[in-house]
């Protein structure tokens, strides 16, 4: 399973969750989700 960016997914704006994590990785909320997704990688790995 990959990680995908939130701003990538078919959701609503208002029912999009973030973990407070996120926060760590910027002010920019899209770039936040590319940078969480760089650092914590796949959910699963091979």
């Amino acid at each position: 399973m990959l990680r995908i960016p939130v701003c990538m997914h078919n959701v609503e704006e208002a029912k999009i969750y973030r973990p407070s994590a996120w926060a760590a990785h910027g002010m920019d909320i899209e770039g936040q989700d590319y940078r969480a997704c760089q650092n914590y990688g796949p959910l699963y790995k091979r």
